[in-house]
Order: structure tokens, then sequence, then C-alpha cells
């Protein structure tokens, strides 16, 4: 199967070129700028169409949430019309589109997991423009999945697993905000769930689904565990401290509760994902392992300099 994902450099991008890369069913290729362009709706289409996949994933996105709120117009540009772009030429060659969404359509202000039936209400522009992003594919074809996740981490990229190990190699104590509630997701297991689903494109099975890592925690207890599966492997750790969200404010408004209901997704693919204790420790291994093999490697080249000089 030809599968075709947009983006290049994003952590989902990276986890499924990782992914797929162990499977002798798929044959993964992705497309990026300058080639491809979101905000360039006619040349990629045309790539898209000349690509001639079999099924494509929509992961390309605008994602910064705060300077969404300052760049609307571009925001929109990419989750929407760029969303309704892909869909368009997955529609013209008549194959399923797999969208990718955030927990951020809804409000956050209800107090038990979001089930894909709930009413929305995105209280930031990325969260609109997500939302608006969503319901351009589904009107555009019918053979689409659209995939809600939340708290996106992986050992690729900036993510917040890879910023609280940095502070904690610079700082003895963290502030972490303690009263915001959510579904911790590796992208490596969304990634494999993601091709899971493309090897699958039953008409039956059409639709939107939450997809996150299984349990919830807080953003002050996530970092707890991050930091306690450093020192555990002998990398940087801190105390963490509990503040609540009026304490660190930001330009968007952060869901209190961005939890979300995955039984659908498990009932219709019997696949749910891995806890999320799990997988960060998983992750903060491999993110570890990467950085000290970062220092040897600078480490033989200053021996090798001194030797030289």
């Amino acid at each position: 199967m030809r599968v075709l994902v947009t983006g290049t450099t994003g952590q989902l991008v990276t986890s499924l070129r990782e992914v797929a890369a162990g499977s002798r069913d798929v044959e993964l290729f992705a497309i990026g700028r300058p080639e491809f362009d979101l905000t360039r709706p006619i040349p990629m289409r045309e790539a898209i169409i000349a690509a001639r996949p079999d099924i494509v994933i929509s992961a390309a996105a605008y994602t910064s949430v705060d300077r969404a709120e300052d760049e609307p117009a571009l925001a929109r540009a990419v989750n929407v019309m760029g969303a309704a772009c892909v869909a368009e030429a997955a529609a013209s060659l008549d194959i399923p589109v797999i969208h990718l969404s955030s927990d951020y359509v809804f409000s956050g202000d209800d107090r038990t997991p979001r089930r894909e039936d709930d009413e929305t209400g995105p209280r930031t522009v990325y969260g609109a423009t997500k939302l608006a992003g969503e319901e351009a594919v589904a009107s555009i074809t019918a053979r689409h999945i659209i995939l809600r996740t939340s708290w996106v981490y992986s050992p690729f990229g900036t993510n917040f697993v890879k910023t609280m190990l940095r502070l904690a190699s610079a700082q003895e104590r963290l502030s972490v905000v303690s009263d915001q509630y959510g579904n911790p997701t590796s992208a490596l297991d969304v990634a494999a769930a993601i091709l899971l689903v493309a090897t699958q494109p039953r008409q039956d099975r059409f639709g939107t689904y939450h997809l996150t890592g299984t349990g919830e925690s807080n953003w002050s207890g996530f970092a707890r565990h991050v930091l306690a599966v450093s020192r555990l492997h002998g990398g940087p750790s801190a105390i963490v401290d509990d503040i609540a969200t009026a304490d660190y404010p930001t330009k968007a408004r952060r869901p209190r509760d961005s939890r979300l209901c995955t039984n659908k997704f498990a009932g219709t693919f019997d696949w749910r994902l891995p806890d999320w204790q799990t997988s960060t420790e998983t992750v903060v291994a491999r993110i570890l392992a990467s950085g000290r093999a970062a220092v040897d490697a600078s480490e033989v080249y200053e021996t090798a300099r001194k030797l030289r000089g």
C-alpha cells in the first residue's frame, strides 16, 4: 500500500516514517515544503494527485497555539483551506483520507472525558481552525477518518517531555501547572495506530475517532513521571512544584480538561494505545540515549581536534 503523508519534519511524520520502516505492507512517503505547501492549494493538490497514493494521511498543520491568536488568517489557511485541499485531492483519486485533529476542538470546561459526538466549543483560534478543518474534510469526502489526539510527545522535535528534560538539566525546581488534565500520548503509538487504520480502510469504519494514550494525568504529574524515569536512567531530574493555570498566563486559553474517551476507536479497530506511563518511559529512555550519543560524538571530535593540534 502506497501511503502519502503531508509534512516532512513534524513529530508524527517522523514517527510514521520510523514505524512504517518496519512494515512490509506499507510504502510510506512524505511530501512537504517547498514542493508541498498548505498555503498554496493548487500545486499541493497537483502534487498529491501526481503521487497516486492508495491513501493520504493529512498530518501537516499549523500547531503554534499561542501564535495562532496573532496569526488567525495563516492558521486558517493551513488548518482549514489546506486540509480541504488535501481532502479534495483524495476525493478526486477516490481514496480515503486520514485527517489528524486535536482535543482543542472542545472547550475543556467539562469534567468528563469527551466522546466523539459531544458538543464541541473551541476557545482558541487554533482549536477553531482545527474544528473547521474537520468539518471541511467531512463535507468533501465521505471516505474520511478523523483522529483527534492530545498532549503529543516523542523523541523528535519540540514537546513537553523534551522541554522538562532540558529545564531539569539547568534548574533544581520546576513550576508546572496542576489544574489542567489530559491524556499524554506518544506520537510513536499514534503512528502505529494510524498505519493499522490505513491498511483497513473499510466503508463501515469511516468517521471521527479519539485516539490518545491510555490513562490520564495533569501536567505536573506528567512532569514528575518524566523526571522520575530520567533519574532512573541517570538523566536530569528536578523537584516539581504545582502551580495553577492563573499563575502561568498564556496568550491562548488552555483547556482545563482535555481528556478524550477512546472507547469508539478501541471497539471499532480492536486497538487501544498503551498506558501513557509505559510509553513515556520508552520515549524518555530514547531521548537520553540519543543525547548521550551526541555527547559521545562531540567528545570524539574534541579529542581528535586536540590530537591534530
